[in-house]
């Protein structure tokens, strides 16, 4: 008994250990490639491509119908039904995602009135959005605690879709070209995705109305909650596209994001490392439980404090060597966005207090004020500041969703003396606590 407990822990951490590598391999290979792609378009046509990326992040939940967030659930509970479930699944997102490619093609045409080009660009980047429903294998191999094989296959499609990109850049192709970009990686994805899945004997996909209406009715409320998420990660684009009526302003924006995100990935690490402690103490020893938040808070926050002061006083000459000169309108909006992060994963860090705590349905409201006011400050903040405007709304969002919303809802202020005790250094034990 002993010896099956040790056998599946280790399957579940190097399955865990499979999707840090090929998340950070990932990472790593599209910052570099991005940077190269970034320097070849320039800011213009940089900027449409980040332009049709935000739509696509916009109506990702649409078209997968949130059910991602159910599957391997599902899957575990019903293991005699797999071949109907990720049959049902895949027809149900193949229908959605064929649905989010009209209306974005119908948006567009709408707002972007003329603009061959842009309209040209959105559609056939949104492409993607089909061939991404294969992307619901890797749950199934999640299931089984199978990961690896679908973290090689995504570093396998990217390094295909990388090579598609290099043989664009060697041979001077135009944007359209890389817009095709996302589709060839989610097409290649899918294909060696569904290989493997076949090799590894996965159950034959079948269709079922009623698993249909089931798996809906389990997974709608995350159509929201996730449209919410992509409303203001996403609109801050659009609207400097739409508003200021300049894709460069776009590719300003999107070269600073990208900047400040490059090393997000030791937060989720740290973040990642921490969720299993912090769950396994919730019913253990709730002092104990409070103070590794705490703890994780700090870490999360301070870590980013110190690499924003970096980045920050280094923003004007990492721009320059990573971007060129072209791109030095992306320095400001980068020293704004780059404190973003501190506040971000600061959310990211509370995912473990919610679902210790069974705090999930409020995550919506809270998402829904944030989408909102990140629309309301983008409106008023653009026309005057240009992209540094969407950038400080950005972050004024995310602090918000952190400190202020939560303090309207009562079930949530404990988490919020929680961050206060950690941003403030009060009672965060590091060393002397033995749990």
């Amino acid at each position: 008994m002993r010896f099956g407990f040790l056998f599946r822990k280790s399957r579940i951490r190097r399955n865990a250990s499979w999707l840090v590598g090929g998340s950070i391999a990932h990472k790593f290979i599209a910052f570099f490639i991005a940077i190269w792609t970034a320097r070849y378009l320039g800011p213009e046509n940089y900027g449409l491509i980040n332009y049709a990326s935000a739509y696509t992040t916009l109506f990702f939940s649409l078209s997968t119908l949130g059910i991602s967030s159910i599957l391997v659930n599902e899957l575990i509970k019903n293991h005699d039904e797999e071949g109907t479930i990720m049959g049902t699944t895949l027809v149900m997102q193949g229908v959605s995602s064929l649905l989010s490619i009209v209306i974005i093609c119908v948006i567009v045409s709408f707002l972007n009135r003329g603009e061959t080009l842009t309209i040209t660009v959105v559609f056939l980047y949104s492409l993607g959005l089909f061939f991404q429903m294969m992307d619901s294998l890797k749950y199934w191999f999640q299931s089984k605690l199978e990961s690896k094989y679908s973290a090689i296959a995504s570093v396998a499609a990217y390094l295909i879709s990388s090579l598609y990109k290099v043989v664009l850049l060697m041979t001077g192709k135009s944007v359209i070209w890389f817009a095709l970009a996302a589709s060839v990686d989610y097409l290649c994805m899918a294909v060696i995705m569904y290989a493997v899945y076949r090799k590894k004997n996965g159950p034959v996909f079948r269709f079922s109305v009623d698993k249909a209406k089931k798996l809906f009715n389990n997974s709608y409320h995350f159509i929201l909650s996730g449209l919410m998420i992509a409303i203001y990660g996403a609109t801050d684009k659009l609207m400097l596209k739409n508003m200021l009526t300049d894709g460069a302003a776009v590719g300003y924006y999107g070269t600073a994001f990208s900047v400040c995100n490059i090393w997000v990935f030791v937060l989720a690490a740290i973040i990642s490392s921490y969720k299993p402690v912090i769950c396994e103490l919730y019913n253990v020893n709730k002092e104990a439980y409070n103070n590794k938040n705490i703890q994780l808070y700090s870490i999360v926050f301070y870590c980013s404090v110190i690499v924003s002061l970096v980045i920050t006083i280094f923003a004007r000459l990492g721009i320059f060597i990573l971007y060129g000169e072209s791109y030095l309108p992306a320095v400001q909006p980068l020293r704004i966005c780059t404190w973003y992060v501190a506040f971000s994963y600061l959310g990211v860090a509370r995912d473990a207090w919610v679902v210790c705590e069974g705090k999930q349905k409020y995550l919506l409201y809270i998402y829904m004020g944030a989408a909102i006011i990140n629309v309301v400050l983008n409106y008023f903040l653009i026309p005057v500041f240009g992209v540094s405007g969407a950038a400080f709304a950005s972050l004024l969002t995310q602090i918000s969703t952190i400190f202020v919303f939560p303090l309207f809802i009562k079930d949530y202020r404990p988490n919020v003396r929680l961050m206060i005790k950690a941003v403030s250094l009060s009672n965060v034990k590091f060393f002397k606590d033995r749990s």
